[in-house]
């Protein structure tokens, strides 16, 4: 076999995958994952679209400034101004990309863009020129490519390509085609657009129909050179192709598809848990590659087979993914050399600070559990991932709960300045009261959208995991809390969204948010 293509990964987490309904990240949480993007060597990061909002240019200048080791690109419609938002957010980026595009499809520029197709490739000509003006790498994208006329395509893309485009793509937009389908356009667009070699292929595919992986590897059947992917496969509507998929896919495979790519599988795992845990998007339990059940068995036979030789149930190992194959056990006589040891073994790699802190609350867990997993390691140390200045934290809650009483709850808060303040409520039920008490205390008007309960590991100990969202003016905030007793996570779950809520408000008004008055409010 002739050696394997190396494939570049575009990975769009920041800004497709953020634009998937209840995913939002504050700029701490985008910055924490644009590192471990680096980490997992991925070659472009698109960081957000800058012309969205001033919280997305402010991510995006954060992470051109930050990451250096990856291209990273913003998103802008085929228009002047998307362009100069595009182009402020990535001029401090050591490798920068902007990334234009418009649809092309006949319903796309009939009842959108309502122009014929003539003006919409002036309108793509025109933008690619003008980007250039600012950067030399350049990326322009088809909307809608594969509901388009292949023949209209086929002249886009030659045009662009003249006007200075470095990477076209193809997007599958809302998820309509087939791998049979698709492999035919790309062969198309390769037969019938004679300056191609003058600039790279890729794809972007969608994941409505659960074909977006599938049609992304038939993309690379055909030569692209370029996939388009997010973390978890997080996205609009059904999302988008699975970067840990194809990667995986792609690496176990490479007998079929003869290409690879630069990522660094160990760091997969670890990518996944932390855009989970950030956005509050579980991973479901037969996902594959990062799924909890990926690497299970409970079929006998299965056990068995695996028991003689891994590979008879397991393509991959765990281990290719960041995985522990063997795990070392840790409880409250282990040192901090073991647990440091075990951090770096998984991925991590904490500065002293965070080290220190993770340390000290391994120690006090291990005091309530026999044995601390792998599972509640991560969940210690992904807890300290893009840390919220605490506007509020918990100093004590006392319940009183039955099946016969209304339950109870006597909550007490400690503001930034310190100051103390505590308020009784009841509820239906211990969380209910506990949050009920907490919003008399806060005083500003929110409301829980959603609240989620899982067990880290399994047994009586097991430390409860806690992921909720708030929502205020139509804006959403993630919280997670953490505690082997699930009202304490509860608790800190929605005192960790209440502190990010009160982190924005403090960045908007550019002063501190009012803890002080709200904590006198009554």
């Amino acid at each position: 076999m002739t050696a394997a293509n190396t494939l570049k990964v575009f990975d769009t987490t920041l800004r497709d995958g953020e634009q998937s309904p209840g995913c939002s990240m504050n700029l701490k949480e985008k910055l924490e994952v644009a590192r471990q993007l680096e980490r997992l060597r991925v070659d472009v990061i698109e960081a957000g679209f800058a012309i969205a909002s001033p919280d997305d240019l402010a991510a995006i200048k954060a992470v051109s400034r930050e990451v250096k080791d990856c291209v990273i690109a913003s998103l802008a419609r085929a228009l002047p101004k998307d362009i100069d938002h595009a182009w402020d957010g990535v001029r401090e980026a050591a490798a920068p990309r902007l990334h234009t595009f418009i649809a092309s499809s006949p319903i796309h520029m009939e009842h959108k863009l309502r122009k014929r197709p003539d003006q919409v490739l002036e309108q793509a000509v025109d933008m690619v020129r003008y980007a250039k003006q600012y950067c030399s790498d350049v990326q322009f994208s088809a909307e809608d490519a594969t509901r388009s006329e292949p023949e209209f395509l086929y002249r886009l893309f030659e045009a662009v390509i003249d006007a200075g485009a470095t990477v076209v793509n193809i997007p599958d937009t809302v998820g309509y085609t087939t791998p049979w389908e698709f492999t035919e356009l790309i062969q198309g667009i390769r037969n019938n657009v004679p300056n191609l070699d003058k600039t790279e292929l890729a794809v972007h595919c969608h994941n409505d129909l659960g074909l977006a992986v599938a049609n992304t590897m038939a993309a690379v059947r055909q030569g692209v050179t370029q996939l388009e992917c997010t973390i978890n496969g997080i996205g609009e509507r059904a999302g988008n192709a699975a970067l840990e998929e194809i990667v995986m896919g792609l690496k176990t495979r490479q007998d079929f598809y003869n290409a690879d790519t630069n990522v660094d599988t160990t760091q997969i795992y670890r990518a996944s848990r932390l855009v989970s845990t950030l956005t509050g998007a579980q991973v479901q339990v037969n996902k594959a590659v990062v799924g909890a059940n990926a690497f299970a068995h409970e079929s006998g036979i299965h056990q068995h087979g695996v028991l003689a030789n891994q590979s008879t149930y397991e393509i991959m190992t765990p281990a290719s993914i960041g995985l522990a194959a063997n795990r070392m056990v840790l409880g409250k006589h282990s040192g901090r050399h073991a647990f440091e040891d075990r951090l770096i073994t998984m991925g991590y790699s904490l500065p002293k600070e965070q080290l220190d802190e993770a340390f000290e609350q391994f120690k006090a867990l291990a005091d309530k559990k026999k044995i601390v997993a792998d599972a509640d390691l991560e969940a210690l140390v992904e807890q300290k991932a893009a840390h919220i200045p605490e506007t509020y934290s918990l100093k004590r809650f006392v319940i009183n709960s039955g099946n016969s009483i209304t339950s109870t709850a006597c909550v007490t808060l400690v503001n930034g300045g310190g100051a103390v303040k505590e308020a009784v409520a009841t509820g239906d039920g211990p969380v209910d009261a506990s949050y009920r008490a907490i919003d008399e205390i806060v005083g500003l008007e929110f409301e829980l959208d959603s609240y989620g309960l899982n067990a880290v590991t399994e047994g009586t100990d097991a430390q409860g995991e806690v992921l909720v969202k708030i929502k205020r003016e139509q804006k959403l905030y993630n919280g997670r809390g953490l505690s082997t007793d699930v009202i304490e996570a509860s608790v800190n779950a929605y005192l960790n969204a209440i502190n990010k809520m009160y982190d924005e408000i403090r960045q908007a008004s550019g002063k501190e948010a009012g803890a002080e008055e709200s904590m006198a409010h009554e």
